[in-house]
């Protein structure tokens, strides 16, 4: 149960199916309940791991789930296809396509094949209307080149998922109608570059996420991270768009249900 008087928050990317969090699921949803978090998304990275992912969402209320290929794994696991994500788009708690994206930071040399999975991605994106989720590292001139040429072939709509990268992709993401997403990485005191690029941005295009169990916020960081958590990013939101924990809470549900039209309540 919530807690009265508290931000009403929407942690909109975490790995629930993680092993950090077997034996203690059930009580870290009761706890991100219980702190204000009423909805989180979960994400598969890894499709051969859908159904346990999928079994998460439909066993606990207020938890959705996405499911793509992460692009450090698209050299290890075999290419999604549009129609698998499709068929996966039909369940009534799958609210997005991914995660997908590129990261050449430890896994520049899979480039090619990570590129043709997130084409793959963004075709299921743009024929099931669900927002695309993607992860961005290291390749922010790829990824802006391959948003906009796709973009151009057809519109599609998603999120720039735990902003990190820089003012350029941030500017043509927003252009095509993109969200950011602020992670706990936002809340650390050397990101200021992050910060000033979430305070650019338009105030209905910004989310709030953990990743957890990675990225924990201070006061909790180098700890594993958990949906709860999510409240402390918030804090830091709201103090950089000059608004109250419930404004910038109210703010951040509302850009949540527009992109994740599926997840309204």
């Amino acid at each position: 149960m919530t807690e009265p008087d508290l931000p009403i928050l929407v942690d909109s990317h975490c790995h629930l199916d993680f092993p950090d969090f077997d034996g203690e699921r059930a009580e870290l949803i009761a706890r991100a309940h219980a702190a204000g978090v009423t909805r989180m998304v979960t994400i598969c990275t890894r499709l051969k791991n859908e159904p346990a992912v999928r079994a998460i969402a439909e066993a606990h209320p207020g938890v959705y789930y996405a499911a793509g290929t992460h692009p450090m794994h698209a050299a290890e696991e075999p290419l999604a296809t549009v129609e698998e994500l499709e068929a996966l788009s039909r369940h009534p708690r799958f609210v997005g396509i991914g995660e997908t994206g590129l990261d050449y930071h430890y896994t520049a040399d899979s480039a090619a094949v990570q590129a043709e999975s997130l084409r793959i991605h963004i075709e299921a994106a743009r024929r099931t209307g669900l927002p695309l989720i993607v992860h961005s590292r290291d390749a922010d001139e790829d990824m802006a080149r391959i948003l906009t040429e796709e973009h151009r072939a057809g519109a599609f709509t998603g999120v720039m998922h735990c902003y990190t990268s820089g003012r350029e992709l941030a500017r043509v993401a927003l252009d095509l109608g993109f969200y950011l997403s602020m992670s706990g990485i936002a809340a650390f005191p050397r990101s200021t570059e992050i910060r000033e690029i979430f305070a650019a941005a338009p105030a209905d295009r910004i989310l709030v996420e953990t990743d957890a169990p990675y990225l924990a916020p201070p006061p909790h960081r180098g700890k594993r991270n958990e949906p709860a958590y999510v409240a402390h990013t918030a804090r830091v939101g709201a103090e950089l768009l000059s608004m109250t924990e419930h404004e910038f809470a109210s703010l951040t549900t509302l850009n949540f249900e527009r992109l994740f039209r599926k997840a309204a309540v």
